[in-house]
């Protein structure tokens, strides 16, 4: 996952695409920053789940700023952040749609016998486990309360 990051960093580099660039470096600071708490106490240095996990946080916060800058209309910088969404969402899997979500929610459901609401935490990290970065895990927690209801 780094050395993809790196060489499309170097493509647009190359090709002189100034967004592009501030992007993939904020991933890579991003990366490096992790790295460095990782070390602090003691972690491997991060891997391409933990990747997918920062590129997905990155991903969300853009999608609030936007929203921010929007309601503040400020639109050509909400412009800016969905532009970096779009590059940040090239090295994240596909997401699940709505219905996959919830059907993968039914089988951890069933899987771990969730009955109710205090199971919920259990339905959850299952599929975090099996999800990562594929997965909007706040739609797919609101599926799970809603089934578990």
């Amino acid at each position: 996952m780094r050395a993809q990051i790196a060489e499309t960093l170097k493509q647009a580099l190359k090709n002189h695409e100034k967004r592009r660039v501030s992007t993939l470096r904020l991933i890579q600071a991003a990366i490096t920053d992790r790295d460095i708490a990782n070390r602090g106490v003691g972690k491997e240095p991060v891997n391409d789940e933990e990747i997918l996990q920062i590129l997905a946080k990155m991903v969300k916060q853009r999608e609030e700023s936007a929203k921010a800058f929007e309601e503040g209309a400020r639109l050509e910088l909400a412009a800016q952040e969905r532009e970096e969404i779009e590059i940040v969402r090239e090295f994240l899997p596909v997401q699940m749609g709505e219905d996959e979500v919830r059907q993968a929610s039914t089988d951890a459901i069933s899987e771990v016998g969730a009955e109710g609401l205090r199971d919920m935490g259990k339905v959850m990290a299952i599929l975090k486990e099996r999800y990562p970065g594929k997965m909007d895990f706040a739609k797919a927690s609101a599926a799970v309360r809603d089934l578990l209801k």
